[in-house]
């Protein structure tokens, strides 16, 4: 039985929170694939309308898990291309699920975290969350999230945050279109509430076919060619003398190389 996830159903709403507080949410292999079956599951189930994407406690996912990340350290390229291919399969289910999806924000959301949000179709946030792209500041990029983040956030805010690799306010998140509403923890569940039950009230069909129009029309399509090359790009990356010492780096507490002299 699942410890990383509770997934419950209410009506025809299914909740998947995520359930990892000690170490804020952070994912690992096994969170990844628990994820990934999680949201292949509710596209099949029919007696669901739309899901909501939460998490229990003061933040909403940290990105990656440190003892993951140590195991990463020392992978060979090619289980950094198996690894980061486990990371798109899931993002992608959650992307392609044909349920509306909804991200409940209720705390910081920063690297791998930011793809969970941008997969949704949609994203509430508590006005309290700030988020953060960190990944450049161990020597990485974020590849494999990085179809579902730009599409989000649009390319000119994602120049300047996958570069500088600032942390922003909630605020900054809605203006630029990275979520769709900011609210006080207190209004948090009755906003969301108010979108499921807009979504529950729709035609089911027809909720399922605007998401796929929504797809077909205003975004380049995410196809294999597009998985992959993400996929190798953050595997090459962290073979890199400089994604090695940036993830060490970090995992020893220390400041980089580029960063010391």
């Amino acid at each position: 039985m699942s410890t990383a996830l509770n997934i419950a159903t209410q009506g025809s709403v299914q909740t998947i929170t995520l359930c990892r507080p000690d170490v804020r949410n952070a994912f690992n292999d096994e969170v990844i694939t628990e994820l990934k079956n999680a949201f292949m599951a509710v596209a099949q189930d029919s007696a669901v309308r739309c899901v909501v994407l939460a998490a229990e406690g003061p933040a909403f996912c940290a990105g990656a898990d440190l003892n993951w990340m140590r195991r990463m350290a020392d992978y060979t390229r090619a289980e950094n291309l198996a690894d980061a291919g486990e990371l798109a399969a899931m993002l992608r289910a959650i992307y392609e699920c044909p349920k509306p999806t909804v991200a409940r924000v209720q705390g910081d959301v920063y690297a791998g975290g930011m793809g969970l949000v941008a997969a949704c179709d949609m994203a509430v946030s508590v006005d309290t969350a700030h988020y953060c792209l960190s990944e450049v500041k161990l020597g990485l990029i974020p590849a494999t999230i990085s179809p579902y983040v730009i599409r989000a956030m649009g390319p000119r805010a994602a120049h300047r945050y996958f570069l500088t690799a600032e942390r922003f306010s909630a605020t900054e998140a809605h203006r630029i279109g990275f979520v769709h509403e900011v609210v006080s923890a207190n209004d948090l569940d009755t906003t969301v509430q108010g979108l499921t039950q807009a979504l529950c009230n729709a035609g089911p069909h027809a909720v399922r076919a605007c998401k796929r129009l929504v797809q077909d029309v205003a975004e380049r399509e995410i196809h294999d060619a597009l998985v992959r090359q993400t996929v190798e790009g953050i595997a090459d990356i962290r073979a890199t003398p400089e994604g090695k010492e940036g993830v060490q780096s970090f995992l020893q507490k220390r400041k980089p190389g580029w960063l010391q002299g």
